[in-house]
Order: C-alpha cells, then sequence, then structure tokens
C-alpha cells in the first residue's frame, strides 16, 4: 500500500529579511515555503534576516506548508550563527548549500545535533563535485537527517560554465542522476528553479519537463509561478481516472493472483498497479 503522501509540488523561496514576504507566504498555495537566509539577503542583512525566520517559525501560522529555512554554507561567516538558530527554532527543514560529499552531510548534521527530531535536512545540488557522488551522498539518509536533494542549476551553470536554455541540455544527466539517488534511498527532490517568472508559458515548459524526469515539485522565485507549478505537478482527471480503473480491476475477484491483466483493452501489470496507488495518494493528498 502507498501510504498517503504530503504534496511537495512547489516550493517557494522568499528572503527572510522582507516582511512582507513573510506575511504574504501565510496565505499562498506553495506548499513549500523556504525562508532564504543565503541568495536572496544582503550581507549587511544576514543577522536580521536570521532573526525574523527564527521568529517567524515560532510563531507559525502556515497552516498546511511546510516550512523551511536555508542556511548559508558553514563555511562563510554566518554559516554556523544559521544553524545554531534554526537548530533552537525547529522547522521542518533546513536547507543548506554548496555540498561537495557525505562528508558535508556529516558535519551539516552534528551542527543540527539539538534540533528537534522533526527538523530534517535538505541540501542544495549545485556544484560540479557533488555530481559524480550524488548515489554516496543520499544513502547518508540511513544514519543522518538528510531527506531531500534540491537542484541549484543556476549555480551548476556557473560552475560548469554551460548555457541554461530552455531545454536544459547540459543538465538532463544530471537531473536524472539526481532522481535516482534520491529514489534509491527515499529522499524527497526538488527541481531547479526557473528564472522565467514573467513568461509563465516557459515555466510550465520547465515544470512539465522536471514532471516527466520524476521531481517531486519544483522549486520557485516568484509566487505567480505557484498556480501553473501545482497543475503540472498534480494528477490530472484522466490520470486519477485511469488510476481508479487500475485498483478496480485488480480488486475483482476474477483478477486475484494475477500478475498480469487487460484494463480497457491495454495489459496491466503489478507495477502499473503500484503506480495507481500512488496517484490517487497524491489526488487525495493534494484535495
Amino acid at each position: 500500500m502507498i501510504e498517503t503522501l504530503r504534496p511537495r509540488r512547489s516550493a517557494l523561496y522568499l528572503p527572510a529579511s522582507n516582511p512582507k514576504a513573510l506575511a504574504k507566504a501565510r496565505t499562498l498555495d506553495a506548499d513549500v515555503v523556504i525562508l532564504d537566509l543565503e541568495d536572496a539577503v544582503a550581507p549587511e542583512a544576514k543577522a536580521e534576516a536570521r532573526a525574523a525566520a527564527v521568529a517567524a517559525v515560532a510563531e507559525g501560522g502556515f497552516g498546511r506548508r511546510e516550512l523551511v529555512v536555508r542556511a548559508n554554507a558553514l563555511s562563510t561567516a554566518w554559516g554556523a550563527d544559521d544553524l545554531a538558530a534554526i537548530a533552537a527554532a525547529g522547522p521542518e527543514a533546513v536547507l543548506v548549500p554548496k555540498i561537495d560529499g557525505p562528508q558535508d552531510i556529516a558535519v551539516y548534521d552534528r551542527a543540527l545535533a539539538s534540533a528537534p527530531v522533526h527538523t530534517r535536512l535538505w541540501v542544495m545540488i549545485e556544484t560540479c563535485a557533488v555530481v559524480p557522488r550524488l548515489d554516496e551522498v543520499a544513502a547518508c539518509a540511513g544514519s543522518t537527517r538528510l531527506a531531500g536533494f534540491v537542484l541549484g542549476t543556476n549555480d551548476l551553470a556557473k560552475e560548469m560554465r554551460a548555457r541554461l536554455t530552455a531545454a536544459r541540455t547540459p543538465f538532463l544527466p544530471i537531473l536524472t542522476a539526481a532522481v535516482c539517488a534520491a529514489r534509491a534511498h527515499g529522499l524527497v527532490v526538488f527541481d531547479g528553479v526557473c528564472n522565467e517568472f514573467r513568461n509563465l508559458a516557459a515555466f510550465r515548459a520547465e515544470a512539465q519537463q522536471g514532471l516527466e524526469f520524476g521531481f517531486d515539485g519544483k522549486t520557485l522565485i516568484h509566487p505567480d509561478q505557484i498556480a501553473p507549478c501545482n497543475a503540472v505537478f498534480s494528477p490530472s482527471a484522466e490520470e486519477v481516472a485511469w488510476a481508479e480503473a487500475v485498483v478496480a480491476a485488480f480488486g475483482l475477484p476474477e483478477n486475484a493472483g494475477k500478475g498480469a491483466i487487460k484494463v480497457d483493452g491495454k495489459m496491466v501489470e503489478l507495477l502499473h498497479l503500484d503506480q495507481a496507488r500512488r496517484v490517487l495518494a497524491i489526488a487525495a493528498a493534494v484535495a
């Protein structure tokens, strides 16, 4: 049986230094809200943003939304203070940038030792060094708080000196490898941001590509991207109807114990039953 799933279709970055953004986050339809202390915050505002994020976690009011705080790297002047404050605040996850391998997971896990058990560790996949070690990193989930991968395609493009085009051709092998590693070790995995926040047709096309690769959802940089993102990563009415038909067919007495049956003229196997149950679980969670 597929357990009830938590929707993670859309994960919106918001600068923790912006009080209006924090207030608005409590009203948006994003499944995940990421309070950012890193890229979106200027150096002189880092301490203020940290305090605001801690206060927002304590205040709550985010409803069903999953609350995550993105810290600065421990290699920066702000990282250690960020991790200490976040550990004390206890959001549902802390997102950390620019890991290179399993050794970084161990360091961040120790830095969060005092955090509540429910506070998980998510990591940005955005360096060239981590790409050949994705499975090693994902395997750390078995012994640490690690629970999620978030692709950082902009930083990857910078390090690779690659062009981040609409097709994202240079990054396709990395997207596949990240999804495979995450699935092998039970991690949630998010596609990177799309810089097109005014061209929603371009955004939707990139989100659809992410869905096809198997991502749970996509990270966002603008509230206008939430609705199309949620639409793409939600099962369609046709998918739900097909899933219901597959589950119902396998539930018939005459099909008991069978590994393959026909549904609407198509051959389906037990693997399709698992897929159908997952579609229904996601649809129920979204509803």
